[in-house]
């Protein structure tokens, strides 16, 4: 089975998914995910979902499920790249994606992710 590549850059983890993914694909990434950000103490993660054209259900819950284990392992996740259509699929589904952050572009989720960091330093 085919992995999905997670690369670090600091203190985040970075995931462009390039493939329409498969429900074992998508499950192989959430436990790689939690893994990663246990392994390295990753504060933040940034899914590029650009690629994707077309979404299911399971996806959906899948990117909502990684924001959620994130946020348990102390990491804010940031979704990008979301295609209009996949935006549309996600709403008639009825997958709001509740508590998933989502920015237009790499660099808008990346300054997302330095703002939630500036954020936990002053609550500190």
């Amino acid at each position: 089975m085919d992995r999905i590549p997670i690369l670090q850059m600091g203190d985040t983890l970075l995931v462009t998914i390039q493939v329409d993914m498969q429900d074992q694909m998508a499950l192989a990434l959430q436990d790689d995910l939690a893994n990663k950000i246990s392994a390295s103490g990753a504060k933040g993660v940034l899914i590029d979902i650009s690629a994707l054209e077309i979404v299911d259900s399971f996806v959906g819950r899948m990117l909502a499920g990684i924001s959620g284990i994130s946020r348990i392992l102390d990491a804010t996740t940031v979704v990008v790249g979301m295609q209009p259509a996949v935006a549309i699929t996600l709403v008639e589904l009825g997958l709001s994606l509740q508590g998933v952050r989502t920015a237009l572009n790499v660099e808008r989720g990346m300054e997302l992710l330095a703002q939630g960091r500036r954020e936990k330093a002053l609550a500190r």
